[in-house]
């Protein structure tokens, strides 16, 4: 029924300039806007539907958004020197990266309080 349907994922923020901000200026994403929403542009894929929901929004409590880079160490870099904060979850080593069992990976929040990460592809 739908294996010809051009699928897409999205979430909620509680500020959609924010968000805009973020997913543009601080990770790079070509971001367009329309209706009051976003649209990431995510290479490989469909867009990624960012729609407001203001105070009614509740932060995922999973990661929405991962991130393959092909260097992690130099990724976490960049991104802190952009002011972004990494989780410190159990396990995550003093520079963000998580280094126990599966993939290395770093954990983070958009604005709206949205899981995200960065993972070593």
């Amino acid at each position: 029924m739908f294996e010809n349907t051009k699928a897409f994922s999205g979430f909620s923020v509680d500020d959609i300039p924010a968000a805009k901000q973020f997913y543009n200026q601080v990770l790079g994403l070509p971001v367009t806007e329309e209706n009051g929403m976003l649209h990431l542009q995510i290479s490989g894929g469909n867009p990624v539907l960012v729609y407001p929901k203001g105070p009614a929004h509740k932060p995922a409590t999973f990661t929405i958004l991962n991130f393959p880079v092909p260097d992690i160490e130099a990724t976490v870099k960049q991104l802190k020197e952009r002011g972004v904060a990494f989780e410190q979850l159990p396990g995550v080593g003093r520079d963000g990266i998580s280094r126990e069992g599966g993939p290395l990976i770093a954990w983070f929040k958009d604005p709206a309080g949205n899981w995200l990460s960065v993972i070593q592809d």
